[in-house]
């Protein structure tokens, strides 16, 4: 049988200001999250001969280990700064690239999906020091079709898709299709996409021990008359699995490290890859379909995004992400047409749209209705921030005759009513240019009313309130 390839993936994610309050509210829990987090390139030093982790990271979880204020209050639980240098390490890291609010992408409007995009590069690049991420981690592992030219776009190589989801074009046996990267087409575009074994995924967030994972890995692939990869991909810092600070109870200790010792030891036919080195040596295999979903969580499997849309508040919600969308990207259309880059005005529609991309947070629609009013207050606030921007603009001047069309084409921006609490969903127009980005309000704190705190993994929210 073949060598198998495996591609370990962990998606890294703190809602805006959760470990903040945590901090405040719930000390112990938000110290387990921070050793979690520095426990991955602890427990990998001087592993770097056969260690290999795919990371994605959010970027409000950057935006706030880079933040001065909140590594000095956590100086000595964990130092940020030594953090986010040892992440650098691009012999034990491929840190693939993600949403910065980490949206669910196929939820959103198309011209917000580039600003989640653009600004995570951002961060990425300027923390990290990496200048291209060949990989992509779609928030929740939510993908639609349609994001592939948006993908290539920003430069990405392939994209993790989960195997509920695939389907094969090409005429592919069941192991072809689940352990072999393939091609995915929209249009004239077209991405490698890695499929994610879900199965053993399920396993690695709950906790496995090294044989089960040789012999299930073995069964699995023992048809196999190529070279393997199997990817697993769980959230990397959620859960007892992962949080557990007890030596030999944790992924690391209790898992990844004995299988290493295992591999070097040459008792494994399993070798810990990366996707881009593996995509050098062996290449893709077919086309293929992958259906709009996204991951499973503990209550449902991922297909029609129940667990963010179940219910219709929740649905009322992704409505209105697109209805102020649209108001807010008419109005920068608006203000880049006058040449309006500076000011006032510009700077209440960076802090409109600011408002708008953060209540997208995919945690505000994950718990139920339970954080829901998060993003109806940030929404709230996008409504307050692009009226005062409207407010500063002037009035359109009338068309001459004979501009009918013209005017026609522009975005009715200043007679536009502003949206109600509850506005229907319309679909998002009019791209923004993604070459220039808006500087972030320095007051990034959620409405009082909506201070609940995310630990994601096996927790209630209701059990986290401070």
């Amino acid at each position: 049988m073949a060598t198998v390839h495996h591609a370990l993936v962990l998606n890294l994610h703190q809602p805006p200001g959760n470990l903040q309050e945590l901090l405040e509210h719930q000390t112990w829990e938000a110290r387990e999250i921070l050793f979690a987090l520095d426990r991955i390139p602890r427990s990998l030093w001087g592993r770097e001969d056969l260690a290999r982790v795919h990371l994605s990271l959010s970027g409000t979880l950057l935006e706030t280990l880079s933040d001065p204020v909140f590594q000095e209050r956590v100086y000595g639980i964990v130092d940020c700064g030594a953090l986010l240098w040892h992440l650098q390490n691009q012999a034990l890291f491929e840190v693939v690239g993600t949403g910065y609010f980490h949206p669910v992408l196929p939820l959103i409007p198309e011209a917000d999906r580039r600003e989640h995009l653009a600004r995570w590069l951002d961060i990425a690049r300027h923390l990290l020091w990496r200048p291209q991420f060949q990989g992509f981690w779609p928030p929740e592992m939510g993908f639609s079709m349609e994001l592939i030219p948006l993908l290539r776009a920003f430069g990405y190589r392939y994209v993790f898709v989960d195997s509920e989801h695939v389907e094969p074009v090409t005429e592919m046996s069941w192991q072809e299709l689940r352990y072999r990267p393939h091609i995915a087409r929209h249009g004239d575009d077209e991405i490698i996409v890695v499929v994610r074994d879900r199965e053993l995924s399920d396993a690695q967030e709950s906790g496995m021990d090294v044989d089960w994972f040789l012999n299930e890995v073995a069964e699995r692939t023992r048809w196999c008359d190529f070279a393997p990869l199997v990817t697993t991909c769980t959230d990397g810092e959620n859960g007892g699995w992962f949080r557990n600070v007890t030596e030999g109870a944790n992924f690391w200790s209790a898992f990844y490290l004995p299988l290493l010792d295992r591999v070097a030891a040459g008792e494994a036919d399993v070798r810990p890859t990366f996707v881009s080195d593996y995509l050098d040596e062996h290449g893709v295999h077919g086309e293929v379909r992958v259906r709009t979903g996204a991951w499973n969580t503990g209550w449902h499997h991922g297909r029609d995004f129940t667990q963010w849309m179940g219910s219709e508040r929740q649905r009322q919600a992704v409505a209105d992400f697109a209805e102020a969308s649209r108001m807010i990207h008419d109005a920068r259309w608006f203000a880049g047409e006058r040449g309006v880059t500076e000011g006032p005005e510009s700077d209440a529609l960076a802090e409109a749209l600011w408002h708008l991309l953060r209540a997208e947070t995919s945690c505000n629609l994950y718990w139920g209705e339970s954080w829901v009013p998060r993003a109806e207050a940030d929404l709230h606030a996008a409504r307050q921030a692009l009226e005062r921007a409207v407010s500063l603009a002037p009035s359109p001047t009338a068309p001459e005759v004979g501009s009918e069309a013209e005017a026609e084409n522009e975005p009715d921006v200043m007679s536009a009513t502003l949206a109600p609490e509850s506005a229907s969903a319309r679909s998002a127009s009019h791209d923004t240019e993604s070459g220039v980005r808006d500087a972030l309000p320095t007051d990034p704190s959620p409405d009082a009313a909506v201070e609940a705190t995310s630990t994601r993994g096996d927790v209630d929210p209701s059990a986290t309130q401070p």
